[in-house]
């Protein structure tokens, strides 16, 4: 394993319209469409529904009334949900996430193009049915908004996701503070991340970890443990979960999240 190493900081400063510029773009929408919905890449399973299996698994014998999907994307995640959840809230802060996940579930499809070299792109379909996710999809309700201001009616759930968000958010320690609000006691907080700190999303000072305190080298899992040992119990071993991103018909990005399960205790 590579030593740790200090890292030249860029001078660039985080800001909401910079994040929301980057999940706003054709490209993304191409890549998360495709991440969310589009084959298989390299053997490696779809990041959404193994997410979604390691919670129901730790949920099963427990209620499974309402989940909170944070960070939903284009929806994926809140399609699976449904599969077990009586109700299924799905936040994103990209307005155009959140339209394209809901025409998904107005019509039951999805199209979008990917590039594939050069200027030249492919056409896809992707069918709600052939995921056997269209006879429960009616049972999300998808929402544009904010985590940093979330309103105080989306509380009292059974389980709380927030895949890969923790570190494209300005405040993570803000929000793992407070998150416990959006749970009932005994209730599932699931997070995903590669811990990928970049300060043109999340000021230096704000990292959970991935830098150096007095010397010593801090991980993102012990600031994640140290914010959420209050009011939460960490279940199980982490647990390293593969995704891909497709950019180009040659060219993918093979990422690793670190999951955490917590159930809140107090």
């Amino acid at each position: 394993m590579a030593k740790p190493h200090l890292v030249p900081q860029s001078s660039s400063k985080p800001t909401m319209v910079a994040s929301y510029a980057r999940y706003h773009s054709d490209t993304a929408v191409s890549q998360y469409c495709d991440a969310h919905y589009g084959p298989d890449k390299f053997g490696v399973a779809n990041f959404s529904k193994k997410m979604v299996q390691l919670c129901v698994a730790e949920l099963e014998g427990k209620p499974q009334r309402r989940a909170l999907d944070l960070g939903c994307a284009v929806g994926r995640s809140s399609f699976e949900l449904a599969t077990h959840f009586d109700q299924v809230t799905g936040i994103d802060f990209s307005s155009r996430f959140i339209n394209i996940a809901s025409r998904i579930q107005r019509h039951g499809r999805i199209r979008y193009q990917l590039p594939e070299e050069g200027d030249i792109t492919s056409d896809h379909e992707v069918l709600l049915a052939d995921h056997n996710l269209s006879e429960t999809a009616s049972k999300v309700t998808f929402y544009q908004g904010n985590v940093r201001c979330l309103e105080t009616r989306f509380c009292d759930y059974d389980l709380v996701l927030a895949a890969n968000l923790i570190d494209r958010y300005p405040e993570p320690r803000k929000f793992l503070a407070g998150i416990h609000q959006r749970l009932v006691i005994g209730g599932l907080l699931a997070i995903a991340s590669p811990y990928n700190w970049l300060e043109h999303y999340t000021p230096h000072k704000q990292w959970l970890g991935g830098r150096f305190r007095a010397g010593t080298p801090l991980t993102s899992l012990e600031g994640l443990s140290k914010k959420l040992s209050k009011h939460f119990t960490m279940i199980g071993d982490p647990q390293e979960v593969e995704f891909v991103i497709r950019e180009t018909a040659r060219m993918f990005q093979h990422c690793i999240s670190q999951v955490t399960l917590w159930r809140r205790v107090r």
